[in-house]
């Protein structure tokens, strides 16, 4: 049972850490605006950009990708502190993966709404997959943006690429397995406008 509440804490931490609007704040602290008032109306690291240019819009992406780095971190030291075996450890890393994306996508601060979770949830891989595993998944995303010059193509490969990094890194534990599988869906459903304006061609390509 203590393992269970402590799986619990971790989903509410992270949710709660992932929840906070970055891109929001600094564009009502720093710029005046509303950011979710410009552009595309998205308060993560792309219409930050477009919307505050590039030291706003890569602020937003080190804060959201922190938020992610963080919580991974904060499941990796649950699971050391209460002495969890692999498979519990992995539980609670791809809990912590969740939590962070739920609350970025799903905001409580923005009645929630947020944002697609790409730079949370890149920050929460290097722990849960470490560092090579993220690269890699960051390589999909390179490549696929340089070949369409469109982000959310990138984006979008990412998370249909995670699931299957799960079963690489968490083979046999089907709950962490799962848990990674709902987030990459999550960033799925996340980028449902951007797949309908890539099907009726008005998608924004990269630099425009």
């Amino acid at each position: 049972m203590q393992h269970v509440f402590a799986i619990v804490a971790v989903f509410v931490a992270t949710f709660l850490l992932g929840s906070i609007p970055w891109g929001l704040v600094i564009s009502k602290v720093f710029y005046h605006k509303d950011l979710r008032e410009e552009g595309s109306g998205n308060i993560g690291t792309t219409n930050a950009i477009r919307s505050m240019g590039k030291v706003g819009g890569y602020a937003v992406f080190v804060l959201d990708f922190g938020k992610g780095l963080l919580s991974g971190f904060i499941g990796l030291w649950m699971a050391q502190a209460l002495g969890f075996d692999d498979a519990l450890r992995g539980i609670a890393l791809c809990t912590a993966f969740l939590g962070c994306t739920w609350g970025h996508i799903f905001s409580p601060w923005l009645k929630f709404k947020g944002g697609k979770g790409i730079a949370v949830a890149v920050g929460c891989l290097f722990v849960i997959f470490g560092p090579v595993g993220a690269l890699l998944e960051l390589a999909f995303f390179i490549v696929l943006v340089a070949l369409t010059k469109y982000i959310s193509v990138g984006s979008m490969a990412a998370a249909i690429a995670c699931p299957f990094f799960a079963l690489y890194f968490y083979w046999g534990n089907w709950t962490a397995w799962l848990l990674c599988t709902i987030v990459g869906l999550t960033v799925l459903w996340a980028h449902r406008g951007n797949l309908a304006r890539l099907r009726a061609g008005e998608e924004r390509r990269l630099g425009h």
